[in-house]
């Protein structure tokens, strides 16, 4: 009896630390869920699987995954049954994230949300502990994508359905900053000139040009946009990247120095030679920083078409990510090339749910589909006898036939 009455003393004051420390968690949870701005929901939502055990939300920073997770747990789950926690949480300086898991499943929980997982050493390991031994407890995860290829991501494979949110279409852009709720159209419901627009109260182009300038990222209408994208781009090359691929201060450097001239020179056609030489950078390494370039959502690849593994070798051209970020980078007395800022643009949306690759003749080839991208004066010279193939046109409100206005392809999520 003596035994269990010690047991009793020993354990009575760790219970009650691990309820005020649960306690602390579920109030950080609901001022997070109290402040989230509910008037618009991103695209996304729709698409996921929520059901799912295990669930992986991707993305570059500030396209709004945080965003996303809290107002689906406002919008879907009763009070207590859902818990909201950051992985750089004080929290675990002293306690594992299936600690948390269990102690959370205990007391009825059934939906954990852990925002920025990669910021917790060795997650992927205790989200699979998780999974396997809590099979009645449904984790949502997010982080960048960078973060989830071969170390961390592949232990999950099996277990996890994992999404990517991208930054905000035209169509977002305009049901948000308009408070309107246009739908979305599938690719060929486009190409037949589906798209409508209210044209009686707003100029479709007034608010394409404000878009491609600082209307790609959801705090498009925060105070001081350029600087915070710019301040975002910093912590992905300096801290995001480096921290993943483990590299020094120097190579950290070229890094950077590799974006900047990325950023000057696209649409970009490899020339990994003249990088070499004026970056320093050795042309084993190249690729490599391209790639971390590419998955940590700072360019977009065009791959040129191929069949099976090639598509993944043979580079065409490199963009930057969005039109956003290369006004970020772009020297402050020199402007984007408009040419390049449209077909930035149009790939960036098409990525989004069909294959794009560079076409043989014209610009782009998505889903067997040629596009040539242009000013208004874009003639028909270069898709003249195809059979399937349009003239993608910037500064044009309505389509003509296989002309079809840039910002309608906006629209297609």
């Amino acid at each position: 009896m003596s035994c269990n009455s010690g047991d009793s003393i020993t354990f009575a004051p760790k219970i009650k630390q691990q309820k005020e420390q649960m306690k602390a968690l579920f109030m950080t949870s609901d001022r997070m869920l109290s402040q989230v701005d509910m008037r618009f929901v991103r695209y996304l939502h729709e698409q996921i699987n929520w059901e799912a055990r295990l669930i992986a939300i991707l993305g570059t920073r500030g396209v709004g995954k945080t965003t996303l997770v809290l107002q689906h747990i406002r919008l879907t789950h009763k009070p207590q049954e859902a818990l909201y926690v950051l992985a750089d949480d004080f929290y675990f300086a002293e306690h594992r994230l299936f600690d948390l898991a269990l102690q959370f499943y205990q007391q009825g929980g059934k939906y954990l949300y852990i925002d920025e997982i990669h910021k917790y050493k060795g997650w992927s390991v205790e989200l699979k502990n998780i999974y396997d031994q809590l099979p009645q407890l449904n984790v949502v995860y997010t982080g960048s994508s960078i973060l989830d290829l071969e170390r961390g991501g592949a232990d999950l494979s099996r277990r996890k359905l994992s999404y990517t949110l991208y930054g905000m279409s035209f169509r977002e852009y305009v049901n948000m900053s308009q408070g309107l709720s246009l739908p979305a159209y599938p690719l060929q419901e486009i190409l037949d000139g589906g798209v409508e627009f209210p044209m009686k109260d707003l100029r479709p182009l007034q608010l394409f040009r404000q878009y491609m300038q600082s209307g790609y990222y959801p705090f498009y209408a925060e105070p001081g946009y350029r600087e915070r994208l710019n301040g975002i781009l910093k912590q992905m090359t300096e801290v995001d990247i480096p921290m993943y691929a483990e590299m020094n201060i120097a190579s950290v450097q070229k890094l950077k120095k590799l974006l900047y001239v990325l950023a000057q020179s696209v649409p970009f056609k490899p020339n990994y030679q003249k990088l070499e030489r004026d970056l320093g950078i050795s042309r084993n390494t190249l690729p490599q920083y391209m790639l971390y370039l590419e998955k940590a959502g700072l360019i977009n690849v065009l791959r040129e078409k191929a069949k099976g593994i090639k598509v993944l070798e043979k580079v065409d051209k490199v963009y930057l990510n969005n039109p956003n970020t290369a006004e970020a980078l772009s020297e402050a007395e020199a402007e984007p090339d408009t040419g390049n800022m449209r077909e930035t643009m149009f790939l960036s949306w098409m990525r989004v749910g069909h294959f794009v690759t560079a076409s043989p003749v014209s610009d782009f080839e998505v889903d067997g589909i040629t596009f040539e991208v242009g000013g208004r004066r874009k003639d028909k010279r270069q898709i003249e006898g195809l059979e399937r193939a349009y003239i993608v046109k910037d500064d044009v409100e309505f389509v003509y036939r296989n002309e079809i206005p840039l910002w309608h392809f906006g629209f297609v999520y």
